[in-house]
């Protein structure tokens, strides 16, 4: 080896030292959020196989023995199309009318002039996502209580309807009441994004539009909704992600258990609970969470790689 080569490697091994301990710092602020993402979310991965094992805590989940497939059956016996379809039906009706609703407010946020008043509409729009969903299933129970509640004794009398309905054990009613609870609560926080990417819009686009005489409303057609896009986009990805899953205190919470209601209110993530709560078997609580992940991972592949056919710079990857 020749004194040009050795020289030329060393040169190489200073400059690569000299980029590592430029980012170092970088390195090292890395390494928090690396070991959180670690412990967090791979580490217990490994309790997969616990949907593949028959549990035995007194031998140990490794030790556990091995069974196969057979605590996926149960979410493919009984009501097995029941709870798919409550599923996936209500998930799909929260993606088109939460973004419908949250991209609307959030334009008419824009509209405003006033700070003050912007802030405030902000904050009074947020307040309902952050309230337990506890507490959101008794101001539902106030409002919908057969005795006391303020529909039956101060709404439904203004309109002539002297008898009462006793809505928990009235199933027909349930999907607008679930709907509108979870648009209700849900939407702000969605507002909030999109109100972030509206203001984000460089406003020489509205002023071009200004010169070319297009009105309020072409202005928020051929400006805003377009650059939108990727926002709806994106989040519509997630959603889709999260379609075989459900907000467990939404469906099991708000209507208070009821028997009556479980046609229009039981979903896989319920079923699954009362299912664990009946027959204290963790691997089918397990493999229903196995499940739910790999079906919402295919759906993201999948409506990702339409988004790419159609639009490549909009898709998430």
């Amino acid at each position: 080896m020749n004194t040009a080569t050795v020289t030329e490697r060393r040169r190489q091994k200073g400059r690569f030292a000299r980029r590592y301990f430029r980012y170092l710092p970088l390195y090292l602020m890395m390494v928090p959020g690396m070991i959180y993402l670690l412990v967090n979310n791979y580490i217990p991965m490994t309790g997969i196989i616990i949907a593949f094992k028959q549990v035995n805590f007194r031998i140990g989940i490794l030790k556990s023995p091995f069974i196969g497939l057979k605590n996926f059956e149960f979410l493919f016996r009984g009501d097995a199309w029941l709870i798919t379809r409550n599923t996936i039906g209500y998930n799909l009706v929260f993606i088109i009318i939460t973004p419908i609703i949250a991209i609307s407010i959030a334009i008419l946020l824009n509209e405003l002039t006033k700070k003050g008043l912007k802030q405030f509409y902000q904050t009074v729009i947020l307040v309902p996502y952050l309230i337990s969903i506890v507490v959101v299933s008794y101001l539902v129970y106030a409002l919908l209580s057969t005795e006391n509640g303020f529909l039956n004794n101060t709404i439904l009398p203004l309109f002539g309807i002297k008898e009462k309905i006793g809505w928990y054990s009235s199933p027909q009613y349930w999907p607008f009441i679930l709907v509108l609870t979870q648009v209700w609560k849900g939407f702000g926080y969605s507002t909030i994004i999109y109100f972030a990417t509206v203001v984000g819009i460089d406003q020489s686009y509205y002023e071009a539009a200004s010169i070319d005489g297009a009105t309020r409303w072409e202005k928020v057609k051929h400006v805003t909704l377009p650059c939108l896009k990727s926002t709806v986009i994106t989040l519509t990805l997630l959603s889709i992600g999260r379609m075989f899953y459900s907000d467990f205190g939404l469906f099991y919470q708000v209507p208070m258990n009821s028997g009556p209601l479980l046609d229009v209110t039981n979903t896989i993530d319920t079923y699954v609970y009362r299912g664990l709560m009946q027959n204290n078997n963790i691997g089918m609580s397990s493999a229903a969470g196995v499940f739910q992940s790999v079906v919402g991972f295919i759906l993201v592949l999948t409506a990702n790689a339409i988004v790419n056919k159609v639009s490549r710079e909009d898709a998430l990857f």
